[in-house]
C-alpha cells in the first residue's frame, strides 16, 4: 500500500477516490504506566521509540480501513493528537483512501517520442 503526504502520485492515475480513512491509537501520558524511560537509560521503551510505535500504530489501523474499502494507496496522509483526558492522549493518523493505477503506457510514449525527435 503506498502512503503519502503529497496530493498526488507522480507516476500514477488516481483513478477512484473512496473517501476519508482514520487510524487511532490512545495511548497514556503517564510514563510510569507506559513503561517509558529517560533518554539517559534505564527499563522501558524511551520517548521517541514509544511516539514512533505509536505513530506506526495509528498508521497501520488506517491502511487496514483502506484496504477494507478497496485502496491500493492513501495520499495526503497526515498526523493529529489531541488530550481527551489528564492521561490519556489520541494519536490519529489520516488521509484519503484512493485507487491509483501505473502511467506505464504513457511514461512509455513520451520515451519514444523523446528518443525519436533526438534522432532527427
Amino acid at each position: 500500500m503506498l502512503v503519502v503526504t503529497t496530493e498526488g502520485l507522480p507516476g500514477y492515475e488516481i483513478t477512484t477516490v473512496l473517501g476519508e480513512v482514520l487510524g487511532v491509537c490512545a495511548t497514556s501520558r503517564n510514563p510510569f504506566a507506559a513503561g517509558l524511560r529517560s533518554t539517559e537509560g534505564g527499563p522501558g521503551l524511551d520517548m521517541s521509540q514509544f511516539l514512533v510505535q505509536t505513530r506506526a500504530k495509528a498508521v497501520g489501523q488506517m491502511i487496514h480501513v483502506a484496504e477494507q474499502r478497496g485502496a491500493n494507496a492513501v495520499v495526503g496522509m497526515r498526523f493529529d493528537h489531541r488530550d481527551f483526558t489528564n492521561t490519556w492522549a489520541e494519536m490519529c493518523a489520516y488521509g484519503t483512501a484512493v485507487v491509483a493505477v501505473p502511467l506505464h503506457a504513457s511514461s512509455g510514449a513520451h520515451a519514444a517520442e523523446r528518443s525519436t525527435a533526438g534522432a532527427r
